[in-house]
């Protein structure tokens, strides 16, 4: 612990110059006696670190003295932060680790480039979350990195499609997409995909297992994701959007997005037509009913006939009450 806080110590004088003993014990929620004694241990090791006493003064390093991080320059250093999602490393339990290295890769910049690295942080904000969702429960998440890192098996009660569940599994890794978080496990010899937040309850077992030497974290998700859209969509629906209806239905699903910005076949009204995968006849009538009279489903006959009967019954609603 006191190693860590040495070393962090020595990176903010680097970084932010001359600090009071106050500042530096509010920094590491530490008293000023042990500031005191830590930079005794610092000069001790040959550090060049120097007090300036009276009103404005503080500790700081000797003028020119820089501990660096070799093999970075400044361009790496700021791609770096930018690259940093915050909220993940927070979920994951190392929200911690990622504030000390950031301090350290500020540390590696000269002082002209370490202003360009800290303006990163108030010009660029990434948020992963979509619109009109809430960041998923996800208290199991630290644990479960624990176990994936270390190749911990894992013995969990989970909330699937079929109802709870009790299950033991091997976790390979986690992947967040679209602020989401899934675990990436073998059962029965085989990686699965499972979500975080319908994990209800989690325990590490003792024993470890043997991690597959040939398992492929990114191309295993990028096969499951393309399997799993191919799954999710079993039909299509051919409809007829205005152009209001054709930048709307772009909320929908990627996949209607897809296929609206591929659009050709349009009228000289503006209107086009537009095939696009659907899930359901039930699921594609409560989309498309989003798009009012900006849309015209004109196949299959089921999702239109059921568009049809939920018209039906709207407009019976809305007479009744103005009659």
């Amino acid at each position: 612990m006191r190693a860590s806080r040495l070393l962090s110590i020595l990176l903010l004088l680097q970084t932010r110059g001359r600090m009071t003993a106050q500042a530096l014990a509010d920094e590491f929620e530490t008293s000023i006696r042990t500031i005191y004694r830590d930079i005794d241990h610092l000069s001790a090791a040959g550090v060049p670190v120097y007090a300036d006493r009276g009103r404005s003064g503080g500790f700081q390093l000797l003028e020119g003295y820089r501990t660096r991080l070799t093999g970075l320059s400044p361009a790496e250093a700021e791609t770096l932060f930018l690259s940093g999602l915050p909220g993940a490393a927070a979920d994951l339990g190392l929200g911690d680790a990622m504030a000390a290295a950031q301090l350290k890769l500020l540390a590696a910049l000269p002082a002209e480039g370490r202003i360009g690295a800290a303006r990163i942080g108030s010009r660029f904000h990434l948020d992963p979350i979509g619109w009109y969702r809430n960041a998923e429960h996800t208290e199991v998440l630290p644990a479960l990195a624990e176990a994936v890192w270390t190749a911990r098996r894992i013995r969990i009660r989970y909330d699937a499609w079929t109802g709870v569940t009790e299950r033991e599994l091997e976790p390979l890794g986690l992947a967040l997409k679209a602020g989401v978080w899934y675990v990436v496990a073998q059962a029965g010899g085989k990686p699965r995909t499972y979500r975080v937040s319908n994990i209800q309850a989690l325990e590490l077992a003792p024993e470890t297992f043997e991690r597959p030497a040939a398992f492929d974290l990114p191309a295993y998700w990028q096969a499951w994701v393309r399997d799993f859209e191919a799954r999710l969509y079993k039909g299509e629906a051919t409809l007829r959007l205005s152009p209001a209806g054709l930048k709307a239905i772009c909320n929908i699903s990627p996949a209607a997005e897809r296929a609206a910005r591929a659009a050709t076949d349009v009228d000289a009204a503006g209107w086009a037509r537009v095939v696009v995968p659907i899930e359901s006849i039930e699921n594609a009538a409560s989309d498309f009913l989003k798009l009012g009279a900006d849309a015209e489903v004109l196949a299959p006959p089921d999702l239109r006939a059921r568009m049809g009967e939920i018209a039906g019954r709207l407009k019976a609603i809305y007479a009744a009450e103005g009659a």
